[in-house]
């Protein structure tokens, strides 16, 4: 699985945001707490907004809050928010890949790899990794 910059930087970005729950976090506070581009995670801190992980609130005072409770938002939920599908096989996803031939079974392991990534990101939430990240320090 390959994880890009935008994917680990919103992952980052959503366990600052749950460390200081219901604390408000501003985006160029998170920015220099997690060493992320202000720009580049302005345009990550919207596709989370976008995707309902998230709430802004304006003004002197505001920031972004989470917009479920830790423990129901997952890595998973992080990485579709930002990313889109967790898997593809030659940009399409992975469920249409078709093969003929001697790689007719190549299928079914793509969909294998597939279903054991989602079988990590879709059952660690928040809340169980900023726990971790509390005994660890």
């Amino acid at each position: 699985m390959y994880v890009s910059a935008r994917t680990d930087y919103a992952v980052r970005a959503m366990l600052a945001v749950t460390a200081e729950h219901p604390r408000l976090v501003k985006a160029a506070g998170l920015a220099a707490a997690q060493e992320i581009p202000l720009s580049f995670l302005q345009g990550i801190l919207l596709d989370l907004r976008r995707a309902g992980l998230l709430h802004s609130h304006r003004g002197v005072d505001g920031g972004y809050a989470l917009a479920r409770p830790a423990e129901e938002i997952t890595v998973g939920d992080v990485v579709r928010a930002v990313g889109g599908a967790l898997t593809t096989v030659r940009g399409l996803p992975t469920s249409t890949a078709t093969y003929h031939g001697a790689a007719t079974a190549l299928h079914d392991v793509w969909v294998a790899v597939e279903a054991a990534i989602e079988g990590v990101v879709d059952h660690q939430t928040l809340a169980e990794l900023s726990r971790t990240s509390i005994k660890r320090n």
